[in-house]
């Protein structure tokens, strides 16, 4: 009897085997077929070594990685299970994949520096109207900042989350980002935690980003 795969690592590997003419772990991804998980299911619905539940995961995990989004280019084939040709890509799909990978490669830190650059300078201009401002303005104006400090300091704080309290299935908050995100945890791999988002989007991260309220 075959061990059950678990693990999402573990079952692109199993798909790669069973279909090679359609999943790959290196190289240009190829695109698929849309609805290809009801096919999947149909061929693997006697083996008991993946789950429904866990092929979903794996698939979804695999067609959001940027290998994967980058092969949505218009023109391109999608494939089925086969590798046979099953539809071309259309503008608006493969606008929505590149949205999509641009969207992930800036949640992970890799925005451009001119971006960076940009926003702290807005943060540190200042209007050349405040030098000139009436005392009651500027009384104004202080007290608009120290209501907003006091709006900061109410803000729900987050408690790290101990590594024993990983569990799949969990309800956290993922810190990607400047702003945490509410998240749903899908997989433990040693020190890696697979992470569902509320967009749907599956992203691996590390005990240290997870948090509870």
């Amino acid at each position: 009897m075959e061990t059950k795969r678990t693990s999402t690592k573990e079952i692109i590997a199993y798909l790669t085997e069973k279909f090679p003419a359609c999943f790959s772990l290196e190289g240009a991804a190829k695109p698929l077929k849309i609805g290809i998980f009801q096919d999947l299911a149909e061929k693997l619905t006697d083996d008991e070594t993946v789950s429904k539940t866990r092929l979903r995961q794996a698939l979804r995990h695999y067609t959001s990685s940027w290998r994967y989004l980058k092969s949505v280019k218009v023109g391109s084939i999608r494939v089925d299970i086969d590798g046979n040709d099953a539809a071309e890509i259309d503008q608006a799909q493969a606008d929505y994949a590149t949205k999509t990978l641009k969207e992930s490669q800036e949640k992970f830190g890799n925005k451009k520096p001119k971006e960076n650059n940009a926003k702290k300078q807005y943060k540190d201009r200042k209007p050349a109207k405040d030098q000139a401002e009436k005392p009651d303005q500027k009384a104004k104006f202080q007290a608009v900042k120290s209501t907003k400090r006091s709006i900061v300091k109410t803000e729900v704080k987050l408690k790290p989350v101990s590594a024993d309290a990983i569990i799949v299935g969990s309800k956290v908050k993922v810190q990607l980002s400047n702003s945490p995100m509410n998240a749903t945890i899908t997989e433990v791999s040693g020190k890696d935690i697979s992470v569902q988002l509320d967009s749907g989007m599956v992203v691996k991260t590390q005990v240290k980003n997870i948090f509870t309220e």
